[in-house]
């Protein structure tokens, strides 16, 4: 069988009319079965290819017609099989991407050392840096024993690791080297313009030293570029591999490793899950940063807020339905609304109060251009995997556009953190309420998770600060929630009695006259925490709505420079709904929640006593 035959050769030279002898090389190659990469520029042109012995004499008798790549001397070696997978032949503004003005090697190069009188040098122990401008993942695979690297990850950065070379070098002998000895035709010219005096290149490269000298005080393999990966210094492929994921060479052992999975991963850039998760919160934290920056809602803008008519208004005027279902605003604002054009029907039409509407129908209420009240913005995220996504919630903050809230909300921003995905929250939280908060990353892990929250075995445990200091330090409130203080609290119109649980443990008696409390949900409602409390006569510190007295306020969502409300999501427990592993979170807690003592006398655990304590998981 014949062998292919492998060859690497470029020439820096004035090139003209690149268009016409792109399309002359491609199918001259194509009618070849030559396979590989030709690039060509003004500066000249660079390739790498292999074919049948005949066909790459004849592609190269071609290109030797050029004008200025007459005896273009290609290294050559063999393979048994193609190395490339297709043919491409492309312009470029260079044939080897250095980005540095003002260097042409087809004028003025840096002095060449013979690949020979090299190894005479090293024989000899002669005094000199020899510096290996490659890549550092070419490196990897080989190089030459007393070699110092350049220290790139791309040729472009070779003018910053130049920079840092010690001074001293420039008085000193330098003999550069790389694959094929194109880089050097750019690097000693800019090294010569920085400063350094003696410099010289290896003629030919790691390739031409091999062809000529093998091994010779050289380690490893060369890394080429195509798919034999490297080769060896009798110019044979090397049974090395290469990571498609950070492009590392890989040697036999590299490949035998437990983290080498094929288009995937290495040893080299193999991350364990946790790292992962680590990496893409920091980019989450990052968008977070530019989706508040500034805050959404700060600009005034024109919002349409959507109201789904339930069954019960089915056949009503429009009138009434908006003035049913929010019944917290007066049936003549309503009025002036429809007035001003600003409700519409589900076709985004403006209608009019006596407009008939059926069950299922999506109305509009559309307000003026208005910019939102600021909001908290500290938003953390604790934990994100394919299923779920756990964050610190800032407070004030509201959870999903409400009143006065529609992009200055925690749904807007996750949204546009991790679009296309919607988040779905797994519970509520207040506005005014600070804590870890539970997200599903799509509806199909919400359905999965859900059935915990309704079957209540999902463990949720908050912090409370309350106005007063209670006799027992455990205690628990029974009491239904009442249509009154849903209507005033939530504004919502469910039916009046709601069963409701809360457990309570005091931590902590401040001889201010408050308390902190421990306080577990037995039952979810809306504000079910805040009533229980102010029904016990101890309202949270901070309250604005749920006063002393059993009282009420006016405010639903406090001003960020507001006092905080003392009411605090601290940990939340759950199974994972992929895996059902056992999950814990717990937040870091807030200045007003730190207790002086060191221990919970009744568990002897741990309490709140360092603000800044580690987040995440548990268990």
């Amino acid at each position: 069988m014949q062998n292919y035959v492998n060859i690497s050769a470029y020439r820096f030279a004035t090139l003209a009319d690149l268009k016409p002898l792109r399309s002359e090389l491609l199918e001259l190659c194509l009618q070849g079965q030559i396979k590989g990469t030709i690039l060509l520029s003004t500066e000249g042109i660079n390739l790498f290819v292999a074919g049948k012995r005949p066909e790459i004499e004849g592609l190269l008798g071609r290109l030797e017609q050029i004008p200025g790549l007459a005896h273009l001397n290609p290294k050559r070696s063999e393979s048994e099989h193609q190395p490339f997978t297709r043919m491409l032949v492309r312009i470029k503004k260079e044939i080897i991407a250095f980005g540095v003005e003002g260097i042409d090697p087809s004028k003025r190069t840096s002095s060449k050392l013979p690949a020979r009188e090299l190894k005479r040098w090293l024989d000899e122990g002669r005094p000199f840096t020899l510096l290996d401008t490659r890549n550092d993942y070419e490196i990897k695979l080989g190089s030459f024993a007393r070699a110092m690297p350049a220290g790139v990850s791309h040729f472009r950065d070779f003018p910053q690791a130049v920079a840092k070379l010690p001074v001293e070098l420039k008085e000193q002998p330098i003999v550069m080297f790389c694959t094929g000895g194109i880089r050097c035709e750019k690097a000693g010219p800019y090294m010569e313009a920085q400063g350094f005096k003696n410099i010289l290149q290896l003629e030919g490269g790691i390739l031409k030293y091999f062809e000529e000298c093998g091994n010779a005080h050289y380690e490893g393999d060369c890394f080429v570029f195509d798919q034999r990966v490297g080769v060896d210094p009798s110019l044979a492929e090397s049974p090395n591999s290469q990571c498609f994921a950070c492009l590392t060479p890989l040697s036999v052992d590299d490949q035998n490793d437990s983290r080498y999975q094929i288009g995937k991963s290495c040893p080299y850039c193999f991350k364990t899950s946790t790292e992962r998760m680590r990496e893409g919160i920091a980019r989450r934290q990052g968008k977070l940063i530019e989706v508040t920056t500034p805050l959404p809602g700060s600009i005034p803008y024109e919002n349409a807020r959507p109201l789904k008519v339930p069954a019960r208004f089915d056949g009503r005027t429009a009138l009434e339905t908006f003035s049913g279902i929010l019944k917290h605003i007066p049936v003549d604002l309503w009025e002036k609304e429809f007035g001003e054009g600003r409700i519409l029907g589900p076709d985004r039409v403006r209608i009019g109060t006596a407009e008939r509407v059926r069950a299922g129908d999506r109305l509009y209420n559309v307000s003026a251009k208005v910019s939102e009240p600021d909001v908290a913005t500290a938003v953390e995220i604790l934990y994100e995997d394919e299923a779920l996504i756990v964050v610190e919630k800032p407070a004030p903050l509201p959870v999903h556009p409400c009143g006065r809230y529609n992009k200055n909300t925690l749904q807007y921003f996750l949204n546009k953190v991790y679009a296309p995905h919607k988040p779905n929250p797994a519970h509520r939280l207040d506005a005014n309420t600070s804590g870890v908060m539970l997200y599903s990353r799509t509806k199909h892990f919400a359905g999965l998770l859900q059935p915990q929250f309704a079957h209540g075995t999902v463990t949720k445990k908050y912090l409370a600060r309350v106005i007063g200091t209670p006799e027992e330090d455990d205690f628990r409130c029974d009491l239904p929630l009442s249509e009154r203080t849903l209507e005033v609290g939530a504004r919502c119109s469910e039916a009046a009695g709601l069963e409701a649980h809360t457990v309570f443990h005091v931590l902590e008696r401040f001889d201010d006259g408050t308390s902190l409390l421990e306080v577990s949900l037995l039952t979810g409602r809306t504000n079910q925490i805040r009533i229980h409390l102010w029904e016990l006569g101890m309202p949270i510190l901070g309250d604005q709505l749920y006063l002393p007295g059993r009282t009420f306020g006016k405010v639903q969502t406090g001003e960020v420079e507001d006092a905080p409300l003392c009411l605090h999501s601290a940990a939340i427990g759950f199974l994972h709904p992929l895996t059902k592993e056992p999950m814990h979170f717990q937040s870091r807690h807030p200045a007003w929640s730190v207790v002086s003592r060191a221990h919970d006398k009744r568990t002897s655990r741990p309490v709140f006593q360092d603000s800044e304590q580690s987040l995440g998981p548990i268990g």
